[in-house]
């Protein structure tokens, strides 16, 4: 017995898209840098609120084309897709502004703050005809791939229990965003969409969540415990996860069944290898991964702009009204946390 081959292609095959960059913070220079090293991705705008901040951005990558202002970025022709790289507070704001602008758009996750805005957003996707999809990189990764198909042909029986977890330390800065409701702080928008998404693309949408958790000196989320289960093609399935801002802990991910278990190593979200464990047998492993760490944000890139070439308004791999369902279970488990 062997592991199936991922199906994901090289990065460097896909068409050529013009981005414009929506706020170039910290996930947008990861974004930017993986596209240029592993992409023919042209990044040919940036748009910040400071004209100081997009010429430094501009400067470093290389981009033409600098605006002051998110209005003129959308606006701007030699655009063909935009890049929203805001916090979680401005991602509805800022997707529903490049939409109705006509653009293509890739939202970073988590996709909006809540389920009432990502319904807006996939609303107006909709009625504009243009492409929209979440940035979670992880879902286009050449080791999920591989998750997938070992899922698809049935090759862990029945599913019991699948685990996640992805806690981070920070310091308790009440500036540093994570920490700042206005900007939508707290684990589980920036930290906990990650296994809460993987959680969604093994068993799908959970009717009951179950919930506990802390929160900052700030009132954002600090730590939250769950358990997803009522899953409509596995009865008897639990998904068991963490998310926390107070301590790095090991982000690794298994996924257990009647014939056999599957081990994602840490950080289960990143490139990784995938360990299959058939019961009874001996343990298979998938190759090690080409592209190593956010360097494989260039995997969502060149899907997103496959999508666009194909006339593909949202991805087979995370369709929006997945994204949408993502976003309820996030806003119900922080609705029980006190």
């Amino acid at each position: 017995m062997s592991l199936p081959i991922s199906r994901i292609p090289d990065p460097h095959e896909a068409p050529t898209l013009r981005w414009g960059i929506l706020a170039p913070g910290g996930i947008a220079h990861t974004f930017a840098g993986a596209v240029r090293a592993h992409t023919r991705q042209q990044i040919v705008a940036v748009g910040s609120r400071s004209l100081m901040r997009a010429d430094a951005f501009a400067d470093e990558f290389d981009i033409e084309r600098r605006h002051d202002s998110y209005e003129s970025l959308v606006a701007d022709e030699t655009v063909d897709a935009i890049y929203v790289a805001s916090p979680h507070s401005h991602h509805a704001e800022h997707a529903l502004l490049a939409i109705n602008a006509g653009k293509h758009v890739l939202v970073e996750k988590a996709f909006t703050q809540t389920a009432a805005q990502a319904r807006q957003v996939v609303q107006a996707v909709r009625a504009a005809n243009v492409t929209c999809m979440e940035a979670m990189w992880t879902r286009f990764l050449p080791h999920v791939d591989v998750v997938r198909r070992l899922l698809a042909d049935g090759a862990l029986g029945d599913i019991e229990v699948m685990t996640a977890d992805h806690g981070q330390y920070f310091d308790p800065d009440p500036q540093f965003r994570l920490f700042n409701p206005e900007l939508a702080g707290g684990a589980m928008l920036d930290l906990g969409v990650y296994p809460v998404s993987f959680a969604s693309f093994v068993l799908g949408t959970p009717s009951r969540v179950s919930a506990v958790g802390t929160r900052a000196a700030t009132g954002v989320d600090r730590q939250v415990s769950m358990i997803l289960d009522g899953f409509a093609e596995h009865g008897n399935a639990h998904a068991v996860l963490n998310t926390t801002l107070a301590a790095k802990t090991p982000t690794t991910a298994t996924i257990s069944g009647s014939k056999g278990r599957i081990q994602i190593p840490g950080d289960f979200y990143a490139p990784q290898r995938v360990t299959f464990v058939p019961f009874g047998e001996h343990p298979l492993h998938s190759p090690e991964p080409e592209i190593l760490g956010h360097k494989a944000l260039a995997y969502e890139s060149a899907h997103f702009a496959q999508l666009v070439s194909d006339g593909k308004r949202e991805s087979p791999l995370l369709p929006l009204e997945e994204s949408i369902a993502i976003v309820e279970t996030m806003e119900n488990a922080l609705h029980q946390v006190p």
